[in-house]
């Protein structure tokens, strides 16, 4: 009882509506997840994590309403944020749909399109529970390689959580990463953590973004984290997008350069088979 008048208290104070009821909501491994039921017939979800790290929440809201802003993708509605929560609209959800994986491609590809102002982004942020550095470079493969390959390279090194063969493959992409990368790209506006998590089906066959990374990044970088972690319908959400905005020849090839930010990630966070996965995406690059 007093855990839900703190999460009643936390909303009321950012929503200026009464909260009915509260109801868990499964699926998150970061935060606590709350539904609620507002006195206005709203309905609001509360994501909380005790000791959160300075700006963890606000490092969401921010990267969720620069999503929004083009006006051209379906992102989560930030409705209130505090140093400890934060509060979103309510999105139903269901199951992906062949409809929804087709609107989902071509909403991505206006997004990435609006661009951002530069590789990187004014504030850094977080992937998972990790700090996420996002000072600005001046072409992607800097940025990429400084900002989101080689820390998590040392991390999951430090950590045990890789093997030093799989170090020295994973070093050896860095050193090649301008041949790696493919033609030049402007910045694109990414989401920066695309899993098939982070995507909300809704029953009108759209698909809603949450839980963003958001920077200034490469478009392959959404698109091959979808194709890491098994999106359903993919391949009509690559047909999709490459509609709207075709992708540059050998994009295929270049997923596994892509991959290796999250994977690297997954193996500082949580160990397993992540470490040498990554290990096999720096061989695919060989």
């Amino acid at each position: 009882m007093a855990r839900m008048r703190t999460l009643a208290d936390r909303a009321e104070q950012l929503l200026g509506a009464a909260v009915v009821s509260t109801t868990p909501v499964a699926g998150g491994d970061v935060c606590t997840a709350t539904r609620l039921r507002l006195s206005d017939g709203r309905s609001a979800l509360i994501k909380t994590r005790p000791h959160a790290p300075e700006g963890f929440f606000e490092a969401e809201a921010r990267g969720l309403r620069w999503l929004a802003e083009p006006g051209v993708a379906e992102v989560a509605e930030v409705l209130g944020v505090t140093e400890d929560c934060i509060v979103l609209a309510w999105i139903e959800p269901t199951r992906p749909s062949p409809e929804g994986a087709v609107a989902l491609g071509r909403m991505l590809a206006p997004l990435h399109a609006s661009g951002a102002e530069t590789f990187g982004a004014e504030h850094d942020g977080f992937i998972g529970t990790l700090p996420l550095p996002n000072r600005p470079a001046d072409t992607w493969p800097e940025f990429f390689a400084v900002r989101r390959i080689l820390p998590y390279l040392k991390l999951a090194a430090d950590r045990g959580r890789i093997e030093p063969p799989g170090v020295a493959a994973v070093e050896s992409v860095v050193r090649r990463i301008v041949d790696l990368a493919g033609p030049p790209e402007p910045p694109a506006r990414l989401h920066g953590d695309l899993w098939a998590g982070n995507i909300v089906w809704t029953a009108e066959r759209h698909a809603v973004l949450v839980d963003p990374a958001a920077h200034g990044g490469h478009r392959e970088t959404d698109l091959a984290m979808l194709a890491l972690f098994g999106l359903p319908q993919l391949a009509r959400v690559q047909a999709a997008y490459h509609e709207v905005h075709p992708l540059a020849d050998g994009w295929q090839e270049r997923q596994p350069l892509h991959q290796l930010f999250p994977l690297l990630v997954h193996a500082a966070l949580f160990g397993g088979r992540y470490g040498q996965l990554a290990t096999e995406a720096a061989g695919k690059l060989a």
